[in-house]
C-alpha cells in the first residue's frame, strides 16, 4: 500500500523516540507511544477507535458520536471551532488533526504548549485507508494497523472487481432535500460513486456541494438517484417518493431511487468502506455480491 503524502521518518536510536512527518510536511517527534490522544475530528475519533484505541482517548469533538461511548468523552470544541485551552487541559501526549476543517493556528499554540500534534489529510477513499495504517504506526501499532488497512483495502477490491467491465450507470447523489443539492468530482461522495461503478451526474459542476434545480434533473435523466439520510423514514421518505412524479427520468421509470445512511459516507472514516458497498449494491443490483 502506497501512504500518500505521509511518510514515517523511522526510528531514532535514542531515548526509544520516533519522528514522523505528517501531512503538513512537518516532523513530529514522539517519545514513547502516545497513551492521552484528542483527535480534532469525528472521522479520526472513529479511526482511533477502529485501531483499538478508544481508551487512549482523552477528548473528542463536537459531533463524535461513533462508536457511542466516543460521545462520553470531553469534548473540544467543533473541529472548525477548537477550545484550545480545554485541548491543554486534557493533557494530551498526541493531537490529531485534519488539514480540512482544523483552524491552521491550532498546530502552532499546541506547539508552544509542547504537545505534539500530527495532522493528516486524506483526499479520497484510498487515503483514508493509507491514513488508519499511519495513525497505527504514529501511535505505536503498526501490525495491527497493517491487518486492519489491508483488509479494508480487500474490501474495495472485491467491489472492484464485481463490476470490472460493466456499464457504468448515470448516477445523481441527492445530499440535500430543500434545496437540492448535490456533490461535484471534488468530494468523498464522487470517489464512492466511481467506485461503486457508476458515473456522478454533477461531477462538472463548478460547486463543490451545488444546488441544483428539479429541470436540471429531468434533463440529464440520471438512471439512479440516491438520497443521503441520516433519518429511517419521514421527510428523506418523503423526497424520494416526490420524485415517483417525474416519469420521464429513467431512475424514476425504472424504481431506482433509493435512501443511503450518510453517516456511511459522508465521514472519511473506516465506515465509508461499508458505503462504498451498500451504494455498489444499489449502482448494481445485478451482481451476485454474496
Amino acid at each position: 500500500m502506497i501512504i500518500s503524502s505521509i511518510l514515517v521518518m523511522g526510528f531514532l536510536n535514542t531515548s526509544h523516540a520516533e519522528t514522523f512527518k505528517d501531512s503538513l510536511g512537518r516532523d513530529v517527534r514522539l517519545n514513547r507511544k502516545p497513551l492521552r490522544i484528542v483527535p480534532l475530528a469525528p472521522s479520526l475519533t472513529e479511526m482511533l477507535y477502529f485501531l483499538g484505541l478508544g481508551d487512549r482517548v482523552v477528548g473528542v469533538t463536537q459531533f463524535s458520536n461513533y462508536p457511542p461511548e466516543a460521545a462520553r468523552k470531553p469534548k473540544v470544541g467543533s473541529y472548525n471551532k477548537l477550545n484550545v485551552e480545554r485541548i491543554i487541559s486534557l493533557n494530551p501526549d498526541l493531537v490529531v488533526g485534519t488539514v480540512d476543517g482544523n483552524q491552521p493556528g491550532v498546530v502552532y499554540l499546541l506547539e508552544q504548549a509542547g504537545i505534539a500534534a500530527f495532522i493528516v489529510n486524506p483526499r479520497n477513499i484510498h487515503q483514508v485507508i493509507d491514513t488508519v495504517a499511519i495513525l497505527g504506526r504514529v501511535c505505536g501499532f503498526p501490525e495491527k494497523a497493517k491487518v486492519l488497512s489491508f483488509d479494508l483495502s480487500k474490501r474495495i477490491d472485491h467491489i472492484v472487481e464485481k463490476i470490472r467491465g460493466r456499464r457504468k450507470p448515470l448516477v445523481f447523489l441527492q445530499i440535500n432535500i430543500k434545496p437540492i443539492m448535490t456533490v461535484n468530482k471534488n468530494t468523498f461522495h464522487h470517489d464512492l460513486i466511481n467506485l461503486a461503478g457508476g458515473r456522478n451526474m454533477t461531477q462538472d459542476e463548478p460547486i463543490t456541494y451545488p444546488r441544483i434545480s428539479l429541470e436540471e434533473v429531468i434533463r440529464k435523466k440520471p438512471e439512479v438517484i440516491i438520497i443521503s439520510s441520516m433519518e429511517i423514514g419521514g421527510r428523506f421518505e418523503q423526497a424520494r417518493l416526490d420524485w415517483l412524479k417525474w416519469t420521464c427520468i429513467p431512475a424514476v421509470k425504472n424504481k431506482r431511487i433509493h435512501l443511503i445512511n450518510s453517516e456511511l459516507i459522508d465521514c472519511p472514516s473506516p465506515r465509508i468502506i461499508e458505503g462504498l458497498e451498500v451504494m455498489a449494491r444499489l449502482i448494481h443490483p445485478e451482481v451476485k455480491w454474496e
